[in-house]
């Protein structure tokens, strides 16, 4: 039985895990934190229905659109169905409409155009000078509570999942990748662990850890500041209806509303700030769309990086795909063993891990369908049990 070492134990490598040993592989999954400590457990737990895309990016859009539907079906505890708005509220917002419509309809994504009193029946909080709102198939999700649905089912399979445990070496000999080092933060000891295939799945650390074998991963990283503020202010999310920018999304998240997003381009994930600017820039553009954001008392603010593709032909940040690749670095590098996964999104991630389990199954010569799918995912308690 070949074995799996995965490296990263954020959603891309969880959902990794549940997929490989789903079709039979030994699994081994190593985490330098605690789970999910990255960008995972750190956005904003929108369920992308792919409308913020499918303008700019359709095939981000379409990969959205179809995943948000399958995870509604895999992992419905970890899913709020509460339905998004896209808000007009000048007279270029009202200009988009028509190119919003035609992409998301192009892309698959039900969409509905509503009058501005329906907007506001639907959701009083919103802004009373609003021009018009388009109604789209988004959701909430547990950021925590989602990948612990996959880390269950994992767990459950066979896969072996280890947090505290940093992979310090990467092991070659000759042209092939063979195994990696770890130290673990719990004993204080390193020790080794060989496997017929390590997987990097570490988001805008990839970079770091491709380093350590000789190669690199195409990863920019990409911050942005979200803000959570003291009241659920919707019950649907809200987001402005123009080109993808900063400060366009509201998300109710329990009892709170999450204000977002920032975007920047960073060198390293470990060495970012929280610009203030960017605090209150999230709440004077959110408050554009409903008012109330900005007499709403301030719970907190954090900051986490995306693991976007490089793209040596812009370096606008709103500019970059949200798609993924998969990287095979014996085709990339000439160093077998080694593969990477990076780019993507949340909502992604299933499909992500698919992808890359498809391409195991290649290499190793198994010809395994995915089950993903269709598999109803364990409950997130019963990793703990």
């Amino acid at each position: 039985m070949e074995h799996i070492i995965i490296i990263g134990g954020g959603g891309t490598g969880a959902a990794l895990a549940h997929d490989l040993a789903l079709r039979g592989f030994k699994v081994t999954l190593f985490e330098k934190g605690e789970l999910l400590s990255g960008a995972t457990g750190r956005h904003h737990g929108l369920l992308h229905s792919g409308a913020r895309y499918a303008v700019h990016d359709p095939i981000a859009a379409q990969r959205c659109i179809q995943e948000s539907r399958i995870l509604r079906k895999i992992a419905p505890e970890a899913l709020e169905n509460n339905g998004g708005l896209f808000v007009a509220l000048t007279d270029d917002d009202l200009d988009y409409r028509k190119s919003f419509l035609a992409g998301c309809w192009e892309c698959g994504i039900d969409v509905k155009k509503i009058s501005p009193d329906q907007a506001r029946g639907l959701e009083p909080e919103l802004n009373p000078d609003l021009k018009g709102a388009i109604q789209v198939p988004d959701a909430s999700m547990d950021a925590w509570r989602l990948p612990l649905h996959f880390f269950a089912s994992a767990k459950s399979n066979g896969a072996a999942i280890h947090s505290f445990c940093e992979v310090v070496g990467i092991h070659k000999s000759a042209n092939a990748v063979t195994g990696v080092r770890i130290y673990d933060y719990k004993t204080h000891q390193e020790y080794d662990v060989a496997g017929n295939l390590v997987v990097i799945a570490a988001g805008s650390w990839s970079g770091k850890l491709t380093a350590m074998a000789g190669v690199e991963v195409p990863v920019q990283p990409g911050p942005g500041v979200m803000v959570a503020i003291k009241a659920r202010l919707t019950n649907r999310v809200i987001n402005r209806l123009h080109p993808a920018g900063e400060a366009d999304i509201i998300i109710p998240q329990r009892g709170l509303s999450i204000l977002g997003t920032s975007l920047w381009l960073a060198d390293d994930p470990d060495a970012l700030d929280i610009p203030q600017d960017h605090v209150q820039k999230m709440i004077d553009l959110c408050a554009d769309m409903v008012p109330a954001v900005n007499h709403t008392p301030f719970h907190s603010a954090w900051v986490a990086a995306r693991p976007l593709i490089a793209d040596t032909a812009t370096r606008d940040p709103q500019s970059i795909s949200r798609a993924f690749g998969c990287y095979d670095h014996r085709e990339k590098d000439n160093l077998e063993g080694l593969m990477s996964v990076i780019g993507g999104k949340a909502t992604t991630l299933r499909a992500m891990a698919e992808e890359t389990a498809d391409l195991i199954c290649q290499k190793t010569g198994r010809n395994i369908p995915c089950r993903t799918r269709e598999t109803r995912l364990l409950h997130y308690r019963h990793f703990f049990g």
